[in-house]
Formats: structure tokens, C-alpha cells, sequence
């Protein structure tokens, strides 16, 4: 039956140790053994987790998904895969990845990202029992998939606080990886946001490339050329929505001495960016790592996940890390911050999905 949930709170931090990108295609990870037969009636031989572009090693979206797999492999004591992207790869290459695991006995088997929307459709009717998870996606429809989705616009509408907030000039950037309605969702949380502070505020927007096969999500030069656009034309404060691309842009505006707002993970606690994370106001984030977790657990439960499950700032599905103490020091960029929080989650503000 399919049922609409949230995810909880305590799933799983999305603060991940940096890991380096492995080889195209292959298995990242593999610590999988026969299949395990839970008190629950669990028998599968574990996790199956198949990443966006980027792969493992982005510090953002791909290594929050990462997070989640680990804790579920070490507290349910399963198995696991994790098989990276190939560049330039098509649908068929997704299906096969897709099908490789579920053949094996993985369960779930996710695909982190929506490009994995026609692919987990196709292998999860050739797997009636398998369970399916795709993140940031919620097209797919049947009883064996899980639709992980998420209110980004809420958490990027706390950046535009903080950087309403932290700016000294009135002038505050946006860069998204890709020209598409998901990345939409951020610009749209961040514009209002920022707005909220300050209605007269300027506000820099650029996308990097119009379709993920262009790198728009796996080039950090892309977004180090951009970040340093904007900081030229005034810009003090950067929030990107751009994967691994974003490194570039947290890179480029440590250089300039100007503000960065990483996204999805905390990304200052990432190990590779700590020669940055002083000019890391904050990140958006979002719980990838708790979706995955939550799925897991709930196959090995017997009572697996489906239909749309949607993290918001209610749930933890989504926030705003404080890690840098400079911005735990911003009293004020804090109280606005937090009232702005509070505000979404007792409704008295909406925040919008579009422009």
C-alpha cells in the first residue's frame, strides 16, 4: 500500500567524511555476503545505491546518499553496493546498472537523482519485489517505489536569509547547476528569502549549463568561472545549487574573501573544502541520507516505503547547518534565521516553487 510520510528527524546526519571520486561505472563499495534473513524476515543481501553525476566524492548531494547507506549497512548489520556513473552515459546504462543490482538480490536498490526516473520505472516492474527508491523525483508510480523528494525551496529560502543578512553590499549571487525546474525550486527559495530581508536586494543568477550531460552538476571549473563573475560584477554573498560543481564556487569565493552557501551537506565540516570553510556562511541541506537510511530501514522492518515521501523543514527533511562558528558569532543573521525557520513551520509563511 502506498503511504505518505516524512522522514525522521534523527535518520541521519548529512555531514559526510570527504571521499575520493573511484572508477566510472564499477563498485565503489561491495560488502555484500549471502543474503541475511533479519528477525524481521528480512532476506536480502543488502543495500543497492547507484549515484548521480558527480559520483561519490562531491561533498553534497551524492556523499549525503552516501552517509545513509553507511549507517543503514552498520546498524542493521546488511550488506551493501554502490556503483558509480559512467560520463556521458544513456537511459540503458542506468537500466543495466539498475538491473544488476536488483538481479543480485539487493533491496532497495536506489538511484540517487532524478535522471534515474525512467530507469527505476523499467526495472521495478521487471522486480515487483524488490523495493525501489528514486531521490528527487516523484513521477514513478507503483507499489514497489519510493518517491524521495524534498521541499528545497524551504531551505533555500533560509539561505536567502543569511545572505540578505550577512551581505555588506546589497549584492548576493545564485548558481545552478543545471537549467532545470529542480534547481528552480532553489533559486526560488533563495530569491524570496533574501527579499524578505530586504526587497530592493540584488540578486545575480546564472546557470551553468541547460542539461546535466553538459557537466552542469560535475565541473568544478564551470562554477569557479562563475562564482568569479558574479563576485566581479559586486556580489559578496554566493549560494550554488550545483553539485560537485559547486566546490569551484566555494573555492573561488574563499580566494575573494567574499561569503559561500554550500548546499545538501554541511559543507563545512567536508575535509576536502576545510582550506575554505572559513568563508562558509552555512549550507541548505537536505537529508538525502536520511531518505536513504529511512528506506532501508524500512524494508528490513517488513514494512517498505512507497508512494511520495516528502522531507521538509517540519520533519528535518531539509535545514540550515550553523557549523561555521563566524556565523554562530552573527547574532543577528541567526535570530533571522531561525524566526524565518519557525515562521515556514507554523505556516504563516509559504515559500514559493517558481519565480
Amino acid at each position: 500500500m502506498s503511504r505518505r510520510t516524512r522522514f525522521s528527524q534523527a535518520a541521519v546526519a548529512v555531514s559526510v567524511i570527504a571521499l575520493a571520486a573511484v572508477g566510472c561505472g564499477k563498485s565503489s563499495t561491495d560488502t555484500s555476503s549471502d543474503s541475511k534473513k533479519s528477525s524481521s524476515g528480512y532476506a536480502g543481501k543488502g543495500i543497492g545505491l547507484a549515484y548521480d553525476i558527480g559520483g561519490k566524492g562531491d561533498q553534497s548531494f551524492n556523499d549525503a546518499a552516501f552517509a545513509g547507506f553507511q549507517k543503514a549497512e552498520t546498524e542493521f548489520k546488511i550488506g551493501g553496493r554502490d556503483i558509480e556513473p559512467q560520463d556521458g552515459e544513456s537511459d540503458a546504462d542506468k537500466v543495466q546498472r539498475l538491473e544488476q543490482l536488483a538481479k543480485s538480490g539487493y533491496n532497495p536498490v536506489i538511484g540517487v537523482g532524478f535522471v534515474y526516473a525512467p530507469a527505476v520505472k523499467e526495472v521495478a516492474a521487471k522486480y515487483p519485489k524488490t523495493t525501489f527508491g528514486i531521490i528527487d523525483d516523484e513521477q514513478d508510480k507503483a507499489a514497489n517505489i519510493a518517491d524521495l523528494v524534498f521541499h528545497e525551496e524551504q531551505s533555500s529560502y533560509l539561505a536567502g536569509v543569511a545572505a540578505a543578512k550577512a551581505t555588506k553590499k546589497n549584492h548576493i549571487g545564485f548558481i545552478g547547476g543545471v537549467d532545470i525546474p529542480l534547481i528552480h525550486k532553489f533559486e526560488a527559495g533563495f530569491d524570496q528569502g533574501a527579499k524578505s530581508v530586504n526587497p530592493s536586494i540584488k540578486i545575480e543568477s546564472q546557470y551553468l549549463t541547460q542539461t546535466p550531460q553538459e557537466g552542469g552538476f560535475a565541473s568544478p571549473d564551470k562554477g569557479k568561472d562563475a562564482a568569479a563573475g558574479q563576485i566581479e560584477k559586486g556580489a559578496d554573498v554566493l549560494y550554488h545549487a550545483a553539485g560537485l560543481s559547486g566546490q569551484g564556487v566555494i573555492s573561488e569565493a574563499a580566494s575573494k574573501k567574499v561569503w559561500a552557501i554550500g548546499v545538501d551537506s554541511d559543507q563545512y565540516a567536508q575535509s576536502s573544502l576545510a582550506k575554505y570553510k572559513d568563508w562558509i556562511l552555512g549550507s541548505a541541506l537536505k537529508n538525502v541520507g536520511g531518505a536513504v537510511y529511512d528506506l532501508a530501514k524500512s524494508v528490513v522492518d517488513g514494512k517498505p516505503l512507497s508512494g511520495v515521501v516528502r522531507g521538509d523543514l517540519k520533519s528535518g527533511g531539509v535545514g540550515f547547518a550553523d557549523s561555521n562558528p563566524k556565523y554562530k558569532a552573527m547574532k543577528d543573521v541567526v535570530a533571522a534565521v531561525d524566526k524565518a525557520k519557525q515562521d515556514i513551520i507554523d505556516g504563516k509563511v509559504t515559500v514559493k516553487t517558481t519565480q
